[in-house]
């Protein structure tokens, strides 16, 4: 079964709804927790944001991306959302990526508990410069992510990446082993396919990235995608994204993968569309 989100006011006041809150949670009682983050502050959910910034994302796609997450941090439903947990708060790194050697943190670990500390993270994202690297590596992202978790000073409940992408993997090590990895630390992966362009031969881009990011890239209790299939509907995608994983909700149709079956696209597509162009 897969979940195709709707984007629009009624899923943002469904995803505000009450109702059961599912999330990955951190090993052990919060007891066992204390004995590895001694006096750490308590969040709701960790947050590892992962931008693409590859070549294949054009310049106006990076700069509604960004302003995107800012505008969704800042936003109303982005902050309701943070008081339906019991701590009231989240802790959130922001980082770019491209190739499997190039990530870049653009914001390190802060807590967000109000408009003021929403308003300061997203004030710097939008003042750090826009980049742009060569490569896809969703793996070399999702790797670079993980030891974020034992470097963050706060301790969640959850621990959750989310990561955007135009394209497959394309570098780097193969995705469906880094999702793997990523998810017996008890991570939960979810995804934001951007899928505005037609596929053409001139980019990496392909049909179904969707399909592709819910078999080959999320994984974890409660994991989903949200697909952008309109350049219009960008912001209104990341800011229902968030607010999905900021109160712990999964949308009532969610990604359910079928243990041992075959993806329904290739989590090697990307490898070999590159070994077929370029021959390496």
């Amino acid at each position: 079964m897969r979940w195709c989100v709707s984007i629009g006011a009624a899923l943002v006041a469904g995803a505000m709804a009450w109702g059961d809150v599912t999330g990955v949670a951190a090993p052990g009682p919060k007891s066992q927790q204390a004995d590895t983050k001694d006096n750490a502050t308590s969040v709701d959910v960790e947050l590892v944001i992962a931008v693409d910034v590859s070549y294949s994302m054009d310049l106006d796609e990076l700069a509604v991306q960004r302003e995107g997450y800012a505008q969704a941090i800042v936003s109303k439903d982005f902050l309701q959302a943070l008081k339906t947990g019991p701590n009231s708060k989240v802790a959130v790194t922001y980082f770019e990526w491209s190739a499997s050697s190039d990530q870049k943190i653009v914001i390190p670990w802060r807590v967000i508990d109000g408009p003021e500390s929403a308003d300061a993270v997203a004030n710097e994202i939008m003042q750090s410069p826009v980049r742009r690297g060569s490569r896809t590596s969703i793996s070399g992202a999702i790797n670079f992510a993980m030891p974020l978790f034992e470097e963050n000073p706060y301790r969640g409940l959850r621990r959750v990446i989310d990561i955007s992408g135009d394209g497959p993997n394309n570098n780097g090590a193969p995705v469906a082993g880094a999702r793997d990895a990523a998810l017996e630390k008890g991570i939960t992966i979810n995804g934001l396919p951007i899928m505005v362009k037609e596929p053409s031969y001139s980019t990496m881009d392909i049909d179904n990235l969707d399909l592709y990011y819910e078999d080959c890239v999320i994984g974890g209790p409660g994991s989903f995608v949200v697909s952008i299939k309109d350049r219009d509907k960008f912001k209104d995608a990341i800011r229902t994204k968030l607010i999905l994983e900021v109160a712990g909700r999964t949308p009532e149709r969610r990604v359910v993968p079928a243990a041992g079956k075959e993806p329904r696209v290739p989590c090697l597509i990307g490898e070999k569309i590159w070994q077929d162009r370029w021959g390496r």
